[in-house]
C-alpha cells in the first residue's frame, strides 16, 4: 500500500495538488510501484485531516492521467508503464528547474554563479 507517513502539507498550495505531486514524486523516485494499492479516499482524508472531496479530486485527476485505476466500490491501484514513469520524471524536473531558474533571475544571479552554487550544493548538500 502507498504510504503517506512522510507526507507534509504545505500552506499556500491546494492540497489536492500536493497529493498528486507526492504520488508523482514517489513514482519518479521508485518508491511507488505499479500495482501498489492506494489508501481508500476515506482513509486518506482521515489520515491527512482533509475533506474527502479533496482526496476525491486528487484521485480523479490521477485517474485522468492514467496513473491510478479505480473501479466503483473497489480499491484503487497505481497503474504505470515505464514510459509513463519517464514522462512523470521529466514533468517534475521541468517544473522544479523552471522555478529554480525563475528564482535565480529574480535575484539577479548570473547563470555561471547559479551553476556554481548548484554544483557546490550537489557535492555538499546543506543540513
Amino acid at each position: 500500500m502507498v504510504s503517506f507517513d512522510d507526507f507534509t502539507l504545505v500552506d499556500g498550495r491546494p492540497i489536492y495538488l500536493q497529493i498528486i505531486q507526492y504520488i508523482k514524486r514517489g513514482i519518479a523516485a521508485g518508491r511507488i510501484d505499479c500495482r501498489e494499492e492506494m489508501p481508500s479516499r476515506r482513509v486518506l482524508s482521515a489520515l491527512l485531516g482533509v475533506n474527502p472531496n479533496t482526496v476525491q479530486k486528487a484521485y480523479k485527476l490521477l485517474e485522468d492521467e492514467g496513473i491510478i485505476v479505480s473501479r466503483s466500490g473497489a480499491k484503487s491501484y497505481i497503474c504505470i508503464q515505464e514510459e509513463m514513469v519517464e514522462r512523470v520524471r521529466r514533468e517534475l524536473l521541468a517544473g522544479e528547474t523552471k522555478c529554480w531558474v525563475e528564482a535565480m533571475r529574480q535575484l539577479k544571479v548570473s547563470r555561471e554563479m547559479a551553476f556554481e552554487m548548484a554544483k557546490e550544493f550537489w557535492k555538499n548538500p546543506p543540513d
